[in-house]
């Protein structure tokens, strides 16, 4: 009698341990799908926003300068020491993009021009 207990408790623990590697086995089979699916839509998002700017009707002109103060010692052991007292970068410049009527529009494949916006 104890034996057919044991028994079946061995049968049910052995069906369990079954069923969740089958889930596991399910789970990583669709973990490719899955990443393929988020991947896609996260490239479709991209390709929805489109350019940001005509990059050749677009010009950017800047003049940075920067200017440091400083004194370099050397000690008696040749110990370079550098104490910074004053350190300043300007920049001047503009920008300029083209009028709204000569953007170009590119298809979704972003190799041939749609439409020009008017």
């Amino acid at each position: 009698m104890r034996k057919k207990l044991f028994a079946k408790k061995a049968q049910t623990t052995l069906e369990y341990a079954i069923l969740i590697g089958v889930i596991v086995a399910g789970l990583i089979a669709m973990q490719v799908y899955v990443k393929r699916g988020y991947q896609g839509k996260l490239r479709e998002s991209a390709d929805s926003m489109g350019q940001q700017f005509s990059p050749g009707e677009t010009a950017v002109h800047y003049n940075t300068t920067s200017l440091t103060n400083s004194t370099d010692t050397l000690d008696t052991n040749r110990v370079s020491k550098t104490d910074i007292h004053k350190q300043t970068s300007t920049r001047k410049g503009n920008e300029s993009v083209a009028n709204f009527s000569t953007e170009n529009w590119f298809d979704k494949d972003w190799d041939n021009i749609v439409d020009q916006g008017n």
